[in-house]
C-alpha cells in the first residue's frame, strides 16, 4: 500500500491510497472554496450519561446530487469534485460537513472506488484489501491524535438507511469520548470477567462457533455469525478468532483472509431477498477505545433494515422510545437463510 497526502482548496487533508507507488497525485483542487465552518457542541444527557453531538451546521450539507454532479467521483471536465485526480483507487479526505471537529473529534470520508455505480460487494479482493489497509492506517493515525478516545470506521449503504451520497463510500469518526454502545460493552465485559474470570467476547465467539446453527460462514481466521440476541432481522457479526483491540493489531494472515469472507458476506446480503436492487445495510467496525479497552474485541457488525423483500424494519415506539428492540426474524432462521443465499 502506498499513500500520498495532499490538501484540498480549503485546507482539508486528502489522502490517496494506491496498491503500488508511481501514480501521479499532483492534481490541484481548483475550486474556490470558503473555509469549513464547523462548530459542533458536545452535550451530556444527565438522565442517561450519554454524550450527544449538536451539529446544526450540517443542515446545509450536500443532499442526493445528480450522478453527473457527484462530489465523490474523480474530477473531470465540467466537474470539480472533492477528489482532484482524474482517477483513484481509494481516497480519504476530511468531511466538508463534519459532525465532529476540533476538540470534539474528526470526521473523514472513505471513497472505495472511482466507479459511481459500483458497490463494495462488487470490489475485487485486492481493492477490498486496500480499503482494509486504509482503515488500518487511519485508525493508527487518528488514535494517536491528542483527544481521540475511539476510532469508528463504518459504511451506510442505501437510501433506506439515509444515505445522501450514493457513490460507494464509508466514513471514519474519531470520537473524543467512548460511544454509548462501547460504554455498555465495557460494563458487560467487566461484569462477565468478575463473574466467570473469562473474557466476554472470547466466550461469545466460542459459543457461536459451537452452536453452528447461527454460523453463516467461517474461515481459518474469521467467523461470521448471527448473535444470539440479534436486534435486527438480519444481523451478522464478523470476528477474528484471535482477540485483538483494533485493526492495527491484525496480523498478515488475518488481513489476507478478510477480503474474501467479507465480500462473500456482502453478496449474501444482496442475494437474500431476490431483488434487483442491492440490500441496504450498515457495516460497523467496533474497535476498543484508545485507553481502558483491554477487555474488548475488534469485530464488525453488519445489519440491514430490510426484514422482507417488501418490508423495512422501522425503529418505532419501543426501539426509539425505550431502546427495547423487537426482532421479527429468529436469529437461527436468519443464519440459515444467509447460508442458503449462495
Amino acid at each position: 500500500m502506498h499513500r500520498t497526502v495532499t490538501e484540498l482548496a480549503d485546507g482539508r487533508e486528502l489522502i490517496y491510497y494506491d496498491s503500488s507507488p508511481g501514480r501521479d497525485r499532483g492534481a490541484k483542487d481548483l475550486r474556490p472554496l470558503d473555509p469549513v465552518v464547523s462548530a459542533p457542541e458536545l452535550r451530556r444527557d444527565p438522565a442517561t450519561g450519554d454524550w450527544v453531538t449538536i451539529a446544526a451546521h450540517r443542515q446545509s450539507r450536500t443532499y442526493r446530487p445528480a450522478a453527473d454532479a457527484c462530489p465523490l467521483c474523480p474530477s473531470r471536465e465540467g466537474l470539480l469534485s472533492e477528489i482532484p485526480a482524474a482517477d483513484y483507487e481509494v481516497a480519504v479526505f476530511e468531511n466538508r460537513f463534519p459532525s465532529l471537529s476540533g476538540a470534539a473529534g474528526r470526521c473523514e470520508v472513505v471513497c472505495f472506488t472511482p466507479d459511481h455505480d459500483c458497490g463494495f460487494a462488487e470490489l475485487t479482493p485486492a481493492r477490498a484489501r486496500l480499503v482494509l489497509d486504509a482503515w488500518t492506517d487511519r485508525t493508527a493515525e487518528l488514535s494517536a491524535r491528542p483527544g481521540t478516545r475511539q476510532v469508528y470506521c463504518f459504511e451506510n449503504r442505501g437510501a433506506e438507511i439515509g444515505v445522501t451520497l450514493p457513490h460507494p463510500h464509508g466514513q471514519i469518526y474519531a470520537f473524543s469520548t467512548p460511544t454509548p454502545r462501547t460504554v455498555k460493552h465495557l460494563a458487560a465485559a467487566a461484569a462477565h470477567r468478575a463473574a466467570t474470570g473469562r473474557n466476554l467476547f472470547e466466550d461469545l465467539l466460542a459459543e457461536a462457533r459451537a452452536a453452528t446453527e447461527r454460523v453463516v460462514l467461517a474461515g481459518e481466521h474469521w467467523t461470521a455469525f448471527v448473535p444470539y440476541a440479534a436486534r435486527w432481522p438480519y444481523e451478522v457479526h464478523l470476528y477474528p478468532h484471535r482477540r485483538v483491540a483494533d485493526l492495527t493489531c491484525l496480523d498478515e494472515a488475518e488481513r489476507a483472509e478478510f477480503p474474501g469472507l467479507y465480500l462473500d458476506l456482502l453478496r449474501r446480503f444482496d442475494r437474500l431477498f431476490g431483488l434487483a436492487e442491492p440490500t441496504p445495510y450498515v457495516s460497523a467496525w467496533h474497535q476498543a477505545p484508545t485507553a481502558g479497552g483491554g477487555e474488548l474485541a475488534l469485530h464488525l457488525e453488519l445489519f440491514t433494515v430490510r426484514r422482507a423483500a417488501d418490508k423495512l424494519k422501522y425503529l418505532a415506539g419501543t426501539e426509539s422510545g425505550m431502546d427495547a428492540f423487537m426482532n421479527d426474524v429468529a436469529p437461527e432462521t436468519a443464519a440459515r437463510r444467509l447460508r442458503e443465499a449462495r
